[in-house]
């Protein structure tokens, strides 16, 4: 789960994590009333949205009279800021972040994550900050430092120390640096956080450090011993289709593409994915129904991806391991029977019960095709879209 970078700040400081003196607003007639709360006398006005690259799209603007930042943060709401993260469709702001400004001396950048290797918390830190890390990672991989914390040990001094001089600190910011990474880990351990970025973290004129934005992302398996981080979810921000994939165990999540795909296992799911693209099509979405789905989620899951309009075929890829290919037959016959199938389907089944669930689609009545692989399934789908036009 995501939340905005006002509850990220807000969260970090609770943990003892330096940040700006600022005010969230929903609407344009609380601004006014927010800019005098904050002070000045330099505001910076930052539309909330989950998606990064916001000030270059016209989403960060800083303002040195009260008048303006009101103007400002009331200009902002309905607007649609277009990211490389947001997609061409853009994102609609619905609620403005208003902040302090202060004197910035140097922008680092610092961010934290469960290491997948170690399953440890990693940090990194970078004197290249206030851009995107990925392209640091690639033009100077040299200027980013990673720190691997051993859980048994927690963050040690030894361990700040290290990302401090990494980062070029002295002096003040050094001795803060010391206090700010242990914030950052118990806050990642506190909140069973997947996902932390401070980009950039900023040094001041008086060498204090100070986040100057945050992201936090959280292990929605861990949101039931968090139930005041799950208040956080902004569910306008998420897609309607993967919101509803959720309340039905479905892993969804919507692509730009034109065969939908029903898999069992997120490996199989990316294996599928690719073969439709050597085939020469796109997939329209990544669907994994999981090892124990029963034939009401298949049937669900039949729903969600022929309710995208953008889906010319569908095709089914099981392997049944642990779910069984009869119950995925099932769902099948229930959904075209629930709602009609007007688009060729392929469905590749193979594991346990297999031949009982090629039994019930050959009995079904549908115009369902059968395909005996992978590969054999993907050149099907394919060319039945086509001759479908």
């Amino acid at each position: 789960m995501n939340i905005h970078e006002h509850q990220a700040k807000g969260l970090l400081a609770e943990y003892g994590v330096a940040v700006a003196r600022g005010k969230a607003i929903l609407g344009a007639d609380d601004a006014a009333q927010a800019v005098a709360e904050v002070g000045g006398p330099v505001w910076v006005v930052k539309a909330q949205i989950h998606a990064g690259g916001r000030g270059k799209a016209g989403g960060v603007k800083v303002c040195k009279s009260a008048e303006q930042a009101t103007e400002t943060a009331c200009g902002m709401f309905g607007q649609v800021l277009v990211t490389h993260q947001t997609g061409p469709a853009g994102k609609e702001v619905r609620r403005v972040y208003i902040e302090d400004g202060c004197d910035i001396t140097n922008e680092l950048y610092i961010g934290a994550v469960i290491d997948r290797d170690s399953g440890r918390v990693a940090f990194m830190a970078s004197s290249e900050g206030g851009v995107e890390i990925e392209q640091v990672a690639a033009d100077t991989p040299e200027k980013i430092v990673t720190v691997t914390i051993d859980p048994a040990s927690g963050c040690q001094g030894f361990h700040a120390r290290k990302l401090a001089f990494g980062l070029g600190l002295e002096g003040k910011s050094f001795k803060s640096a010391l206090k700010l990474f242990p914030a950052l880990y118990n806050a990642m351990l506190g909140s069973d956080a997947l996902m932390l970025e401070i980009n950039p973290l900023v040094v001041t004129g008086k060498g204090d450090l100070l986040a100057l934005d945050a992201k936090m992302n959280f292990d929605d398996n861990a949101l039931f011993r968090h139930p005041d981080i799950a208040a956080l979810r902004d569910e306008s921000e998420e897609d309607p289709a993967e919101r509803e994939a959720a309340e039905h165990e479905l892993n969804y999540i919507k692509l730009d593409g034109s065969i939908g795909c029903m898999v069992n296992g997120a490996g199989l799911a990316m294996a599928t994915m690719d073969i439709i693209k050597l085939k020469g099509s796109a997939p329209a979405n990544f669907l994994d129904v999981g090892g124990g789905a029963t034939r009401k989620r298949v049937t669900e899951a039949f729903k969600l991806i022929l309710s995208d309009k953008n889906v010319k075929g569908v095709l089914v890829n099981i392997f049944g391991g642990i779910m069984r290919c009869d119950v995925i037959a099932e769902g099948i016959v229930a959904a075209a029977g629930e709602i009609g199938i007007t688009v060729p389907l392929v469905v590749r089944l193979e594991g346990t019960n297999v031949d009982e669930g090629k039994a019930i689609l050959a009995k079904s009545g549908f115009d369902i095709i059968s395909a005996d692989d992978l590969g054999d399934a993907a050149e099907k789908i394919v060319t039945a879209v086509n001759e479908a036009g």
